[in-house]
């Protein structure tokens, strides 16, 4: 399998491509990373160097992989944080070539723009553009409950509400939508769920909540989830084994008291999923 990820970059931490990039390779997925930002560490600091990368040359980077002969073998183009609003157009551009080279290839937005807690973070006219241009071509989405909400223009909180919302959000066009952060009222205490639904069903898979804001753990997620789902066509699977191996990496994360992901101590996690929890179908 072969991954075109159009993310942001940072040389401290790991979010964007710094968190997407490692998992997938240790699960044997070839990634051809593409920057939009290359920033010296994540926003959440408050602070931070480096450059947003101009649209205009982010599509040279790209232009330059299509000239290689790459588009035909990308099964899946994965994009995260947007920085500016000219990347949209330049994502959109490029799954469109990579459909027209490889039919197969499908493409995933997880559509960055907030949660609950913190509100948006991105810049006031990226969360209009995402629901308007971009995940209209998107075939996976993995919003948290939050910006499913932004999307659809609903309040998700039960199970029955975040469905109705995810078919909402499918009607505009992707076929699978991955709710990656449920916090309905009923759930057990000290826990949170993730929630996937496609064409064959729904399902629900409930892990402990763990203390702790982990800065990438969405863009690891989106990732493993993306390349579970292609190579399976099984959302229920790629929904265990995804949960399996985000947990345990915050998990590791929580127990070292560091503040940026520990991706490479729990790399074993994502190779070999324990599997430790189940997708219960709930349609």
């Amino acid at each position: 399998m072969k991954v075109l990820s159009i993310q942001s970059a940072v040389a401290h931490g790991h979010v964007g491509n710094s968190a997407a990039v490692f998992p997938l390779q240790r699960i044997g997925v070839e990634v051809v990373p593409v920057l939009t930002v290359n920033f010296s560490n994540h926003t959440g600091y408050g602070a931070w160097r480096g450059p947003l990368i101009a649209p205009s040359d982010v599509a040279e980077v790209l232009l330059g992989v299509e000239e290689r002969g790459v588009f035909p073998q990308i099964d899946a183009v994965l994009s995260g944080y947007q920085g500016g609003a000219g990347i949209a157009d330049v994502i959109v551009d490029a799954v469109r070539r990579v459909k027209a080279a490889n039919p197969a290839a499908v493409y995933a937005c997880d559509p960055v723009m907030g949660n609950a807690k913190s509100g948006c973070f991105v810049a006031p006219e990226i969360p209009d553009l995402l629901r308007d241009r971009v995940v209209p071509v998107a075939d996976i989405i993995t919003p948290n409950q939050f910006e499913l909400g932004y999307l659809t223009g609903t309040a998700p909180a039960s199970i029955e509400s975040t469905l109705a919302s995810a078919d909402l959000a499918r009607a505009m066009g992707p076929s699978t939508v991955l709710v990656t952060s449920v916090e309905r009222p009923d759930r057990p205490e000290g826990t949170i769920e993730m929630l996937v639904v496609d064409d064959a069903g729904a399902w629900v898979v409930s892990t402990p909540h763990l203390p702790f804001k982990a800065n990438g753990s969405g863009d690891v997620t989106a990732a493993l989830f993306t390349a579970h789902y292609v190579a399976t066509k099984d959302a229920a699977t790629s929904l265990e084994r995804t949960a399996s191996s985000v947990f345990d990496l915050i998990e590791t994360t929580f127990r070292s008291g560091e503040r940026e992901l520990q991706l490479i101590e729990a790399q074993d996690f994502y190779a070999t999923p324990r599997l430790q929890f189940t997708a219960d179908r709930v349609r």
